[in-house]
């Protein structure tokens, strides 16, 4: 590991610390100096002087973590640490998942673009109206790049086309969502794949989850790529055949199965027209039948066997989620739910009063054969064992609160959704419910990571969902549940997995790991002091612009984060550095 010594000394000196490299070689005691952004040594004596020496004596040297899963499109032009992931160790973000985002966009279609995001990711409109509108100076992907370039960061970022406006930009809104595109609009997306990718992108996105999206539309309408047709697909994945680089990011869940042979069938043939990687989201876990995740992982090898280069992403994450009916929408899936929750607060509360849509909301929350069954396990659990957290102050209410809508319902001799309504109706739709999910079963969280080669932790959605849970803590748990508590996982394989393995499918270059050369992309933390605060749910903080709110996680225990070299956070502080990234071609 010898190098040169260092003309002008190091910029920092990282002493008494223990190193895990993230390439599964086991964890040394030793120290790391780097210089002009870079890893300039690793272990041996200093060969010059330091301006800044942090002592890491019993604590973890690490590659910082690398979320592929965000939607932090907007919230990074008014808070370039994209938190609260950062606060949580990870340095390099992936943008644009599930086909979303912000470009390429005409001039007229802003607000819609900014619409779009409102539901299916829950991301609130007046933030996106005061923290990004007054940043938007682009309508073409280069033009895009160039802007997100300029902007301040405290993380590295990578980007997707968002492929719902690749369509709506070449087709218009309304032709996307209706009909295929032409073969001139199919050579019209190709060009401009081709020049975003020129401009630096990463490759392309899309969810696809049919035309009962968990994830609808501001209208509850799917969104554009939801009913997308495969040869729409298999157009853009050409572009990367043709390039031999990029990857690509599927959401794809059209079936109640998740192991349907016509969904993987799918993923097959859209590996083998790319030739390029693809990250499956999700790898399903049920916590009680290993099968379901082992499954996927078997059709994974044999994929990679073949020559198919898929790699499967797992949650990992004990999260609950608390939520009102006035802006949830993650019952999108179940066509009556969906129908309830739309429209303004005084529609809403009109339609859940409705005893005809109460009887189809009943009808398909009890089907036990419904894709809306599995997705509400995903998001908080079986309707019946939510927990009342708030009725919004009502002192007439005060007596749910704590108890399960099952045993108020039996106490009240009602159906379970009936109590979910009538609550929400009192409370003008701020009742608040708890959904603690299933028994997290840890053995299988972790072998759906650990069992296979070719599968990544993470999928945190940053950004999203911000009112109902907080994903972004993914790197803290994994710490914490997997590792230090369970010893599910040891410290080498979380870090490979969590920085490794995720840069070399997302094609990261020279980074994820802490090698001589490398960008200095490092977290130091004390593994037995690291926690999450607080736990379960986050607290509700008023910091998004237009004077909106989320729920937040903060950590404890990561003692310094670098990027590019330079200290980002210090014992949870930030330090105001920006010296984050635009990753052109994962380079940078």
């Amino acid at each position: 590991m010898g190098s040169k010594p260092a003309a002008d000394g190091y910029d920092v000196h990282i002493k008494n610390g223990t190193i895990v490299d993230g390439t599964r070689v086991p964890r040394f005691r030793g120290d790391l100096w780097i210089k002009d952004g870079r890893i300039a040594k690793i272990g041996g004596r200093a060969t010059g002087v330091s301006d800044q020496v942090v002592d890491a004596d019993g604590c973890i040297v690490a590659p910082g973590f690398i979320d592929l899963h965000t939607h932090y499109d907007a919230q990074i032009r008014w808070d370039p640490y994209c938190s609260i992931s950062s606060w949580h160790g990870v340095t390099s973000v992936v943008l644009g998942n599930c086909g979303f985002g912000f470009a390429p966009c005409k001039p007229d279609f802003r607000e819609r673009s900014m619409l779009t995001m409102v539901r299916t990711e829950a991301i609130p409109l007046a933030a996106m109206e005061e923290g990004m509108l007054p940043h938007w100076d682009w309508e073409t992907i280069p033009e895009y790049l160039d802007s997100l370039d300029r902007a301040p960061k405290g993380v590295n970022c990578l980007q997707y086309m968002p492929t719902a406006s690749l369509m709506i930009y070449v087709m218009g809104l309304e032709a996307a969502k209706s009909r295929p595109a032409t073969n001139a609009e199919q050579k019209e997306m190709q060009r401009l794949l081709h020049e975003g990718m020129d401009a630096g992108l990463c490759g392309f996105s899309i969810q696809r989850l049919g035309p009962n999206s968990t994830q609808a539309d501001f209208d509850g309408t799917p969104m554009v790529t939801d009913t997308m047709i495969d040869d729409d697909i298999f157009c853009l994945a050409e572009v990367l055949a043709e390039r031999d680089e990029g990857f690509i990011q599927l959401t794809q869940a059209t079936s109640a199965d998740p192991n349907d042979p016509d969904d993987l069938a799918f993923k097959r043939q859209l590996a083998d027209i790319a030739r390029r990687p693809i990250i499956d989201n999700v790898v399903p876990v049920s916590q009680r039948n290993p099968r379901t995740h082992r499954d996927r992982l078997d059709w994974i090898a044999e994929a990679q066997a073949e020559g198919l280069p898929i790699y499967g992403q797992a949650a990992t994450i004990r999260t609950g989620f608390v939520f009102s009916l006035d802006e949830w929408n993650l019952y999108d899936s179940s066509p009556a739910w969906r129908e309830a929750t739309t429209g303004t607060l005084e529609e809403k509360m009109q339609k859940m009063a409705d005893p005809a849509l109460r009887e189809r909301i009943k009808a398909e929350q009890d089907a036990a054969n419904t894709l809306f069954t599995q997705t509400q396990v995903a998001v908080g659990g079986p309707a019946h064992k939510l927990v009342v957290q708030g009725v919004a102050r009502r002192e007439g209410l005060q007596s749910y609160v704590g108890k399960s809508l099952g045993a108020i319902a039996e106490e009240e001799g009602k159906h379970y959704v009936d109590v979910m309504l009538d609550l929400s109706l009192e409370t003008d739709l701020k009742a608040e419910f708890l959904g603690r999910g299933p028994e997290f079963n840890v053995e299988h969280m972790a072998g759906a990571i650990t069992e296979s080669p070719y599968t990544i932790p993470g999928v945190s959605d940053g950004g999203a969902h911000t009112k109902f849970f907080t994903g972004g803590a993914w790197t803290t748990d994994l710490l914490t549940w997997m590792v230090r508590e369970t010893e599910a996982m040891t410290l080498e394989e979380a870090h490979f997995r969590g920085s490794t393995l995720a840069a070399h499918a997302a094609g990261f270059k020279d980074r994820g790991m802490l090698r001589e050369g490398a960008p200095a992309d490092i977290i130091v933390y004390d593994l037995d002091e690291l926690a999450i605060d607080p736990e379960w749910v986050g607290e509700a903080v008023y910091d998004l612009p237009g004077g909106e709110w989320r729920r937040v996680q903060h950590a404890k225990g990561y003692r310094h984060i670098f990027v590019n070299g330079v200290e980002t956070f210090a014992d949870g502080d930030c330090t105001g550095a920006t010296p984050g990234k635009l990753l052109r071609h994962g380079r940078g």
